[in-house]
């Protein structure tokens, strides 16, 4: 089957890696993240356009320094050229997933936690999953 058609919500919740490129079209990418308690996903700006979902957990999202308070349920939707973070404030993992347009990883990639996702300093390859 072309595209990705699987249970998001489910898949996001299951994950336990930090980072996991489950599907890399030629304008978007779909990945999973899963933040520790207390964990970041470390304040970045991106030139591509970023959606976040919570399915799990609770934290605050903060962009261009506002903080707003995001649980399960909450979207979070970040401009190119916004700095932007999403910090876990619980003690539970938070669990999320995210849209790149267009895509910033390389497809497939999986990274354990954040500390190997900071040493790889890996991109977009060009390559998609299908």
């Amino acid at each position: 089957m072309k595209g990705f058609v699987q249970d998001i919500e489910g898949l996001a919740i299951k994950n336990e890696v930090f980072r996991r490129v489950l599907y890399t079209a030629k304008h978007c990418q779909l990945v999973l993240m899963a933040l520790k308690p207390k964990e970041a996903i470390g304040e970045e700006v991106h030139k591509l356009d970023q959606f976040f979902r919570v399915e799990e957990g609770n934290g605050e999202a903060v962009l261009d320094g506002v903080r707003t308070a995001i649980q399960a349920g909450f979207a979070v939707v970040v401009p190119a050229g916004t700095s932007h973070n999403i910090i876990n404030t619980g003690s539970v993992p938070m669990k999320l997933y995210t849209l790149y347009a267009p895509p910033n990883h390389r497809d497939g990639i999986v990274h354990q936690t954040r500390d190997v996702a900071e040493a790889d300093n890996e991109h977009f390859d060009g390559k998609t999953t299908e």
